[in-house]
């Protein structure tokens, strides 16, 4: 090093020693320039880019002084540790091990080493290098700290507490200990010790936006939208690109459905963080949800690509993917990527479930968070009330809002005994069934809103089976059977679900027969109608209306003079922007009528002013399907490959109507086009609508009851006799 660059160094660790890293950084690339083989100015310059978050850039830096000292132990840890902040956890581990080689008491290299096995999910290998560490360094905090970590990521939350407690005895000022616990506490459901503990660490660090962020998570489980966007604004005004908080915003007005706002924060998020996990797949249906179709083709196949590619970026949540991709092989690969990341099995926590002796009444427990007002009750509470109580004793776990509906005192006194479960934790809900006795857990939320998947990765039961709530697998090992029949699962597909299929004989969809039909007389006027001509209509949720549907149903109405199409109005947006489209197409906006959101009785009365339902594809009319039916309004469908795209199909198979089943979307157009323009035709499937409505198998509960209890009792016999999971298939 000459006169030149000496002086340029010691400069550079003046101004580091004044945190004047900026400066520093400008004299250590001078001298690079001059020797750009200096080993120990590129270690000082990585690390320093490290330190300003530019892991890639650090990188650089790191890998050319490891090659020109490939035996010096810390350049090979500060290379591992660059490498692990960019996501690549596996080479990491390479130099980690050349690091330990180097220097066995190096206890960093092992701390750092079993974080990298934690982001890789091997969990027992990091717990034993974090423990090396300890051996190495007793008062190492931040490796208890880390164990801690790990035993949560485990949900073994009494070990992580504990290891937290020894860090912060150790380091009484850890901030980020305190934070932890209150994650803890608060997926424990104990909210008031989760605040507590963020507080004491805000108390401690005051600028600590991670805690603002997740007391504002606190506040949105218990519905206090206000408080928790709040806090979600302080942790912004304190990191500004703080990713998770713009997100958590979004999340918040999308249950407000305030749609514009939601998809605003989410793209927020998505600029300061691109791959931040699961927004590119949650800003996508929060756009179906306004019917803000720019860009959707190639949205949906970058999708499809994420999804491919493991990519996190791809998708909130599998049910997301429904009505936006007809693949069942998609469908399972979204499932098994949320499930591996969110929900691995956690049997270990209680440990096998001990086999109870044969009993002739099998216990049945079905957890929900939707026992109340809600589509999935109006299918099932007919079931649960005829339910063969000597022979089955049922169980209601329930875990939605607070309610005091008819419908939630309905379904609730219809079990043997039903659970408020709300505020207990899913450790604690799988710790109830079992000591229970549950025999067969039935999930009826799947990956649907308010879902509580933890409790089944736990094993609530031995025998665990997927139902009704999630149109699709789950993409794992711990649930044992998914409910359908021979239309959404023919025996081609069986290889796209995790689960093995029962197969019930008609439908797998059940229906209570006691849903009142309004006796209110409507007038079209009030309705928004016209007097005349043909109304074609699709109550179906907004955001399952794709381009591509939009484009068949402008034809339809095209060639049908005069007609409308009557869709539920969900919000204002989508409205102007379905109005639009419609225009674009050489429509008359005016020719889509927008039905309000009324009471289930008076919206099942309405359907008499529709002439056909038409439906929609990839994700069809399941409830509003059955709904339509009921009613007495045909339902025209067009069947896909994936479940989701089978459901009303498995509808019309059950009331014998297959007529009203197509497979294209030329025939599925044709099909309409020819029941509007002749009314004889359509006049006779109303006909026979009404004949079957009460003597096919659609709407026979008692004969439906029957056939699921038939496939309890063979799922309990199969495991009582120790035989392997198999199909079951059910006869008429």
């Amino acid at each position: 090093m000459n006169w030149q660059t000496n002086s340029f160094l010691q400069e550079a660790i003046h101004n580091i020693k004044k945190n004047n890293f900026v400066d520093a950084k400008i004299l250590l690339l001078k001298i690079l320039d001059i020797e750009p083989l200096n080993f120990d100015v590129l270690n000082i310059i990585g690390a320093i880019t490290g330190a300003e978050n530019n892991h890639v850039e650090a990188l650089i830096f790191f890998k050319k002084a490891q090659k020109i000292r490939p035996g010096d132990n810390l350049v090979n840890f500060n290379l591992a540790k660059a490498l692990s902040e960019t996501g690549n956890n596996l080479e990491a581990i390479k130099y980690y091990k050349i690091a330990i080689r180097l220097d066995k008491n190096h206890f960093g290299s092992w701390l750092n080493f079993g974080r990298s096995l934690d982001q890789l999910k091997r969990y027992d290998e990091a717990l034993s290098y974090y423990d090396q560490a300890i051996k190495l360094k007793p008062d190492f905090a931040e490796a208890y700290y880390n164990k801690g970590n790990t035993f949560k990521n485990l949900k073994r939350y009494d070990e992580a507490l504990s290891h937290y407690d020894q860090a912060i005895k150790l380091k009484p000022d850890f901030v980020q200990a305190y934070n932890n616990k209150g994650n803890i506490f608060k997926d424990l459901k104990r909210y008031d010790e989760a605040l507590s503990h963020y507080d004491q660490a805000i108390k401690l660090k005051p600028d600590y936006a991670e805690a603002y962020n997740n007391k504002g998570n606190i506040f949105k489980d218990l519905m206090r939208y206000e408080d928790a966007l709040s806090h979600y604004d302080q942790a912004i005004k304190l990191k500004p690109d703080l990713a998770k908080a713009y997100n958590n915003k979004g999340n918040i007005f999308k249950d407000l459905m305030r749609y514009e706002d939601a998809l605003s924060h989410y793209d927020q998020a998505i600029k300061l963080e691109p791959d931040h996990e699961y927004l590119f797949g949650m800003s996508l249906h929060i756009k179906m949800f306004m019917c803000d179709w720019q860009n959707f083709e190639f949205n949906v196949k970058s999708l499809s690509l994420q999804i491919n590619e493991d990519k996190k970026s791809s998708i909130c949540l599998p049910f997301l993917s429904l009505s936006l991709i007809d693949s069942s092989s998609i469908h399972r690969k979204c499932s098994e990527l949320w499930i591996n990341d969110k929900h691995l099995s956690f049997n270990s926590s209680f440990g096998p479930i001990l086999k109870s002796r044969h009993r002739d009444k099998i216990k049945v427990g079905y957890y929900s968070p939707d026992f109340r007002e809600h589509a999935i009750a109006h299918l099932l509470t007919e079931l649960f009330e005829l339910h063969d109580k000597n022979h089955f004793e049922l169980f209601g776990f329930y875990f939605g809002p607070p309610d005091s509906s008819k419908m939630y005192k309905r379904i609730s006194s219809a079990f043997n005994q039903f659970i408020d479960v709300r505020l207990e934790s899913d450790k604690d809900i799988t710790l109830m069934s079992r000591e229970i006795g549950i025999d067969i857990a039935v999930d009826l939320a799947g990956f649907t809103s308010l879902a509580r998947t933890g409790i089944f990765a736990y094993r609530a039961a031995p025998i665990q089976v997927n139902y009704l709530g999630y149109p699709g697998t789950m993409g794992t090992e711990y649930i044992d059977y998914i409910i359908a029949d021979p239309t959404l699962i023919p025996s081609k597909s069986q290889q796209h679900y995790s689960e093995k299929v029962v197969y019930l004989p008609n439908s797998y969809q059940v229906n209570d027969r006691k849903r009142v039909i309004a006796k209110k007389v409507f007038t079209k006027e009030e309705l928004g109608l016209p007097k005349e001509g043909f109304v074609f209509c699709c109550f179906n949720n907004i955001y399952k209306i794709t381009p591509s549907t939009f484009d068949g149903w402008v034809r339809i109405l095209k060639a049908v003079n005069g007609s409308i199409l009557w869709l539920l109005e969900d919000n204002p947006i989508a409205v102007l922007n379905l109005r639009k489209e419609a225009q674009f197409r050489g429509l008359d906006p005016n020719r889509l009528v927008f039905a309000k959101k009324i009471n289930p009785s008076q919206h099942l009365a309405r359907h008499c002013f529709a002439d056909l339902f038409i439906d929609t594809l990839p994700y069809n009319a399941h409830t509003t399907a059955s709904d339509a039916l009921w009613a007495g309004l045909p339902v025209l469908t067009c069947m896909g490959e994936s479940f989701a795209s089978r459901v009303a199909a498995s509808l019309l198979n059950a009331i014998e109507l297959p007529e009203l089943i197509t497979t294209t979307q030329e025939q599925y157009e044709a099909t309409a086009i020819e029941l509007a323009n002749n009314p004889e035709k359509l006049k006779a499937i109303k006909y026979k609508l009404e004949r079957n409505r009460l003597t096919t198998a659609l709407f026979d509960t008692p004969r439906f009851t029957k056939h699921i209890q038939a496939a309890y009792r063979q799922m309990y016999e199969a495991y009582q006799a120790d035989l392997p999971l198999n199909n079951i298939y059910i006869e008429n």
